[in-house]
């Protein structure tokens, strides 16, 4: 990820259209995606909030008397809970010839109203094996089902105050859906506020998808994710340059958040060096 391709001459015009000074706070927006045994840990770390996941806290299929009880691990969290991922179980098929929309549509609406409960802002769909492309599907006929799962939901997003963002995954985790600009085609179609796309560096670096993707995807980018690319290793590790990614979140004004959704290793040994080190870099373009 070190040798990056700079933000293309696309960010600079926008910049120069806007003819205006950006307000760039994206540092006091740094997340943890753990579980939030790690959260005390995360916010001596500096960090500003927790993404959990949506199966452990959630719990969307279990009753809720269950969820009560996961309700108040995350209201005595000491950091407040943001986000949340992995949205959909593998068992539950939301493209292809075994999609059970259904099932899917009944189970994201409990997510969304438990989400909302319990003041979280966005729920994260990445689910790859959820989505996965079976050979032969037709793509046009899984963006017909994704857009029809979306736009049902998409209601309820927005009386719940939570936003779905969609996940682009690189193609070692599922062909459908691998890229940014994919992503937000999606969201266009569905054509909702609260349904938008999310920026993963580590995605992006897999499939070979520069920062100008976060360019051209501004109107629907919502939430991003950071790890670095080769490993997966959490900011610093191998000292990945993210300045180019930042340089284009500047340039569109982002008012998102960005999580360190990474392989972590020894958790307490590194997450305050990566929060340390996401904020360094994103120093560099303020």
């Amino acid at each position: 990820m070190k040798r990056f391709l700079t933000v293309t001459a696309l960010s600079a015009a926008l910049v120069s259209l806007c003819g205006c000074t950006h307000h760039f706070e994206l540092d006091s927006h740094i997340g943890v995606c753990r579980g939030l045994g790690d959260a005390q840990t995360a916010m001596e770390a500096g960090a500003n909030y927790m993404e959990v996941n949506v199966q452990e806290y959630l719990i969307p299929e279990e009753d809720e008397e269950a969820f009560l009880k996961k309700a108040e691990e995350v209201k005595a969290s000491p950091l407040p809970v943001y986000a949340a991922n992995c949205f959909f179980p593998g068992e539950i098929k939301i493209i292809g010839p075994n999609a059970d929309t259904p099932r899917a549509i009944a189970y994201a609406k409990v997510a969304l109203r438990r989400a909302g409960s319990l003041g979280l802002k966005v729920l994260v769909l990445g689910s790859g094996r959820s989505r996965e492309l079976p050979e032969g599907f037709s793509r046009e006929e899984a963006d017909r089902q994704m857009v029809e799962l979306l736009s049902a939901v998409a209601p309820t997003a927005q009386e719940n105050g939570v936003t779905i963002v969609i996940e682009p995954l690189n193609t070692g985790e599922t062909f459908y859906i691998n890229t940014v600009r994919e992503g937000a085609e999606i969201c266009r179609k569905v054509n909702h506020p609260n349904i938008c796309v999310l920026a993963d560096f580590f995605h992006m670096y897999k499939v070979g998808e520069g920062p100008d993707a976060i360019v051209e995807s501004a109107d629907k980018l919502r939430h991003c994710h950071i790890a670095e690319g080769e490993h997966r290793t959490p900011p610093g590790v191998e000292g990945d340059d993210f300045t180019p990614y930042f340089d284009a979140l500047k340039s569109i004004d982002y008012k998102g958040a960005i999580s360190l959704e990474c392989d972590w290793g020894e958790y307490s040994e590194v997450v305050k060096s990566s929060v340390d080190y996401t904020r360094s870099e994103i120093a560099k373009v303020k």
